[in-house]
């Protein structure tokens, strides 16, 4: 059996015939999507999204910052900028 990675589940039939109202009762939390009882696919808010698209930002700076934090670094003087 697959995984499912949402709390909401729907069938792609379901989703078809009722998108409107499971959007609105799903505060904010994705939803998967499935065929034939199988994930196919998530359906996420615009705001989850845009949530999720910052905190995997978030995460790449963190990284970024763990890779340079003992160097190598420049030595600058502020009149040099």
């Amino acid at each position: 059996m697959d995984t499912v990675y949402a709390n909401i589940t729907v069938s792609v039939t379901e989703l078809k015939r009722n998108y409107a109202s499971i959007i609105k009762e799903t505060n904010e939390a994705p939803i998967a999507i499935l065929n034939h009882n199988r994930p196919e696919s998530y359906l996420l808010s615009a705001t989850f999204y845009e949530n999720l698209l910052a905190r995997l930002e978030d995460l790449e700076d963190k990284q970024l910052v763990i890779e340079r934090e003992n160097g190598p670094f420049i030595e600058l003087r502020l009149d040099d900028l």
